[in-house]
């Protein structure tokens, strides 16, 4: 075979794949959207909307233990209800010692997700109850599918997130949730220090209401609150943070120090004619770099001051990260932050 043969071979064969991946994104585009239009708009009935509350003074201690306090982990023993089959990842519920209900999960995506809503809730934002179980039993848990890789025949289990089921609270997913260009919030500096925050920890995987054929990651919780409702706006999925962030799955990773710390110098690019530039690159690129004036960098930056080292390493180690990833992600989000002080200032 020549080589203009060869040449002409792969010619086509990239068209190939380029024609065939705009096919499959439109299919999903079109599903979506006719997804949409069949729930309608989500059926709230709060009477005010939030998406960020002055967090107050957080110690280390307090963020470690969470947002219930150490009372609030999982209890055990543990008692098995249902296996979940939808999801990327194994997943089954369970009862614990004080009658609560969690969703368990395993996979990669286990330490992420602790610490992402770890930090959402330090800096104000609305975020579910997770906590990090190294290990424990299930009682029950017969006649599994995926899950049986993670629960051992005998109950036994490592490594999992637990992730609250909380009463009293009306949760719209899916078609109901949110997006990023069409919120009661847009403009505004809470909804922009989300951005900026999905983008310190490099979480990639920014899919919202748009998106939901291929599953949003945005939900919106009518919580009772003073004696009204009150709809919080919130991210539901950390799990595709602090690795590395990139335009197609083959570039991105997650919970990867060395590639988080790699692409620091790229977190804020540039700022011209008081806008702030960014290097990230997720599903919706767009919808996070773009229209982020300086000052609500600024208000962002003085709200991330008070997180100290010592609440990164907290953060952390409610993750279940090593001495090494401890040491390794506190230094290189630290670097992150100084970087946006540095043109905050």
């Amino acid at each position: 075979m020549s080589v203009s043969d060869t040449l002409q071979i792969l010619f086509w064969t990239a068209v190939s794949i380029t024609i065939g991946f705009w096919l499959v994104f439109a299919y999903w585009r079109v599903k979506g959207e006719v997804t949409r239009r069949v729930e309608g708009e989500p059926p709230l009935q709060a009477s005010r909307s939030a998406i960020w509350r002055d967090p107050g003074s957080i110690t280390p201690e307090q963020l470690e233990a969470g947002p219930c306090g150490a009372q609030g982990a999982p209890a055990p023993p543990f008692r098995f209800i249902e296996e979940h089959g939808t999801g990327s990842q194994p997943c089954v519920s369970v009862r614990d010692a004080k009658r609560r209900e969690w969703r368990v999960k395993w996979g990669p995506e286990v330490h992420t997700e602790v610490f992402g809503t770890r930090l959402a809730w330090a800096l104000g934002y609305f975020a579910e109850q997770t906590y990090f179980v190294r290990s424990g039993r299930i009682a029950g848990a017969e006649s599994l599918s995926r899950a049986k890789t993670c629960i051992q025949e005998d109950g036994t289990f490592e490594n999992a997130r637990f992730e609250l089921n909380e009463r009293g609270v009306t949760k719209h997913f899916d078609a109901h949730g949110w997006s990023w260009d069409d919120n009661p919030f847009v403009g505004t500096p809470e909804l922009n220090g989300l951005k900026i925050l999905m983008m310190l920890v490099s979480n990639w995987d920014n899919k919202d209401v748009r998106d939901v054929a291929r599953g949003s990651n945005t939900a919106i919780f009518e919580c009772r609150t003073g004696g009204s409702l009150e709809a919080r706006y919130l991210i539901i999925d950390w799990g595709a943070a602090l690795g590395a962030w990139g335009s197609n799955i083959l570039q991105r990773g997650r919970w990867d120090p060395e590639a988080f710390a790699a692409q620091n110098q790229y977190f804020i690019t540039d700022v011209k004619d008081g806008m702030v530039w960014w290097g990230y690159q997720g599903q919706r690129t767009l919808d996070l770099v773009a229209n982020i004036p300086l000052e609500h960098a600024r208000w962002f930056d003085r709200l991330a001051r008070r997180l100290t080292d010592d609440h990164l390493r907290a953060a952390l180690r409610a993750s279940g990260a090593n001495a090494s990833e401890v040491e390794q992600f506190t230094a290189a989000l630290r670097e992150r932050l100084e970087r946006l002080h540095a043109v905050a200032a």
